[in-house]
């Protein structure tokens, strides 16, 4: 039963990400491209589904907590071997670890590549890697729960095993409800990219393409120079704002949508990701000034590297790694934020570095004043004591993560300070990185064993960390 039971969520969650290719096929279709690099896995997909589905009929799915983690990760890890074999098919990518790396990349919303020339890739298959993006941004168990309520009880705590950040509860009474509400949300500010991005310039699937890369935070362009090879104040400026959206908890959208403007003015989190975006901005804006012909220029390129980095997106107009020191430190800090929890930016989150600094003041209050009692308070409540405990172990095992990855790369030739970079980039889910894995760079030279352990950190920071590593522990394999 429990094997039904999961095979039973793991085709529906397959067939429903295989109707999405529906728009790739439709592309290459008008474009005379070959479609049947999308249809066969298309039709395999809903075929398997449908047969598992007359076997299942009836079926009861109950979910332990184990088992929670065991199908959202095997989901994630489906996911991305079925999202590689339009890559495999197509021709373009030359083995089976680079296919399964892009597809990967695509889905976690890391958008690093291994491909140099992205321009002769056909439209078709370009489309599909933005919208790997776009699926993996707000989830896929999430959309499969708002689609299909089969999960019963068991499609909240698939939820929290999949949501980003140390705390994770329901904006609606029913977790069907706020899934759907959340993903409306989603494809709301998706087609107002969309048309915003055709009136500036883009065509059809150039905008289409990186509203879903743009919205899901991921990064991969249709273009080699990313961004900067439309050179356009207006498209930049547009990608900036939606980027920053990106990196907004989106409970607080439906917050704003339904009125309650409280939600918002109180959150502490908004506010420090508000704050800390508009500090690197103006720094960074002031500091690249010698380098422009003024200051609207030197704030557009410093917003949109900024809102690329911080909401983990990973786009570029320019090479960072070229400004002065001072401007790249602010980027190289920008690496260790993230965006918010409930967004679709990686990274750790600014809800936890909030908590962190408020229990750093605590610990400098408790020096002063030895017999007082302090707490944190996190939107205008006093916060819970267990909360800091969840985020201090959560970055051990983030730090310990980036420990051995770094470690990898060095075993496969990169310097270490690309080596480290690259290691939070990855987990983070951002992209590109400094050294060798900076923006202009790709990750096609890399080692395949690199580009596993590459793949298994960013589904590990997509998935924030326990749902992959809680497998290493043989306390979880004991009945």
């Amino acid at each position: 039963m429990k094997i039904l039971s999961f095979f039973k969520i793991i085709t529906a969650i397959l067939a429903i990400v295989a109707t999405t290719l529906i728009a790739p096929v439709a592309t290459a279709f008008s474009c005379n491209e070959n479609f049947m690099i999308f249809l066969i896995p298309m039709l395999a997909a809903w075929a398997v589904f449908f047969v598992v589905y007359l076997f299942t009929r009836g079926l009861q799915i109950k979910l332990t907590i184990s088992s929670t983690f065991v199908v959202v990760a095997a989901a994630w890890i489906a996911c991305s071997a079925f999202g590689a074999i339009p890559f495999l098919l197509s021709g373009y990518f030359p083995s089976v670890t680079d296919a399964f790396f892009e597809s990967v990349s695509g889905i976690t919303t890391t958008g690093a590549t291994i491909l140099n020339d992205v321009e002769i890739l056909p439209r078709s298959l370009n489309l599909w890697r933005c919208e790997t993006h776009w699926l993996g941004g707000m989830g896929i168990v999430a959309l499969t729960v708002a689609l299909f309520p089969l999960l019963g009880v068991g499609g909240f705590q698939l939820i929290k095993a999949e949501t980003t950040g140390p705390e994770k509860g329901k904006v609606t009474a029913k977790i069907t409800t706020t899934a759907k509400a959340l993903w409306m949300i989603y494809i709301f500010f998706t087609v107002a990219l969309f048309v915003s991005l055709k009136i500036a310039g883009m065509d059809f699937i150039d905008a289409l393409s990186h509203a879903f890369s743009t919205l899901g935070s991921g990064g991969f362009s249709t273009r080699n120079a990313s961004i900067g090879a439309w050179n356009s104040p207006a498209i930049d400026w547009i990608i900036t704002l939606f980027m920053f959206f990106a990196g907004i908890n989106f409970s607080l959208f439906f917050y704003a949508f339904t009125g309650k403007f409280s939600e918002i003015r109180t959150n502490s989190e908004f506010k420090a990701y508000v704050g800390i975006f508009i500090v690197a901005i103006l720094s960074i804006t002031l500091i690249n000034l010698p380098a422009y012909k003024s200051f609207s220029e030197s704030l557009r390129y410093s917003a949109f590297q900024t809102a690329s980095i911080v909401s983990t997106t990973g786009y570029s107009t320019c090479v960072y790694t070229d400004w002065v020191p001072a401007a790249q430190f602010f980027i190289f800090c920008l690496f260790f934020i993230g965006g918010s929890s409930g967004s679709t930016g990686g990274g750790i989150k600014v809800v936890r570095w909030v908590i962190l600094v408020k229990q750093l003041k605590n610990e400098m209050l408790k020096l002063l004043h030895p017999r007082g009692v302090f707490s944190i308070r996190l939107n205008q409540k006093v916060g819970r004591k267990d909360v800091v405990f969840s985020v201090a172990a959560f970055m051990t095992a983030y730090m310990l993560l980036a420990a051995v990855t770094t470690f990898a790369g060095t075993l496969a030739g990169l310097d270490i300070f690309s080596a480290f970079t690259g290691a939070f980039s990855m987990i983070g889910n951002v992209g590109p990185a400094f050294g060798q894995l900076n923006p202009a760079c790709n990750a096609g030279f890399l080692p395949a064993g690199l580009k596993w352990v590459y793949m298994f950190a960013m589904l590990a920071g997509r998935l924030e960390l326990y749902t992959m590593i809680i497998f290493i522990m043989k306390d979880f394999w004991k009945k």
